[in-house]
């Protein structure tokens, strides 16, 4: 089964995605009304946690395939698939909205490591644009693998500088 093959299943039956992307902002509402102040004690911050999880991996997921899809692919904007392209994002910003209403996603468990996700994938994402748009052609006599752990070894140093920029 390809990606695309998983998509056109779950647009044909479009009840799964839809149950699964409502049900999450709502179980959101739900646990903002009834955490009674104490959403930084240890119950009801891991529930946060897990509905932050379960809505920002999809979501992230279709922001990148959208870039991708958009940038990359030049697919018209008019092809994308509401169920698997736009409720996750939707779904993913409702409930960051309504869970930040509620609580400091500081006291999130694991948050600032899904914004470091977001942040290395949006650089990464904007270092295949630029390499893809300037067309580099270099002639030498090094063998690829050799370029691409240079590559590797570059955007290591590079997260590390901004590792080093934040403490």
């Amino acid at each position: 089964m390809t990606l695309q093959d998983c998509f056109d299943l779950l647009s044909a039956n479009p009840t799964i995605i839809i149950f699964f992307f409502c049900a999450v902002p709502l179980t959101a509402v739900l646990a903002c009304e009834l955490d009674r102040g104490d959403s930084h004690i240890s119950p009801w911050k891991y529930l946060y946690a897990t509905l932050v999880y379960l809505v920002s991996i999809p979501g992230l997921f279709a922001v990148v395939l959208n870039i991708y899809l958009i940038v990359f692919e030049g697919r018209s904007i008019m092809r994308i698939n509401i169920f698997t392209q736009i409720l996750p994002i939707l779904s993913m910003l409702l409930t960051l909205y309504i869970i930040k209403k509620n609580v400091d996603l500081d006291q999130i468990p694991g948050f600032d490591k899904l914004s470091g996700l977001m942040l290395i994938i949006f650089a990464f994402m904007a270092i295949f644009w630029i390499l893809d748009k300037t067309r580099i052609v270099a002639f030498t006599h090094f063998p690829f693998y050799y370029i691409i752990i240079l590559f590797v070894a570059l955007v290591l140093m590079g997260v590390y500088g901004l590792k080093r920029l934040r403490s």
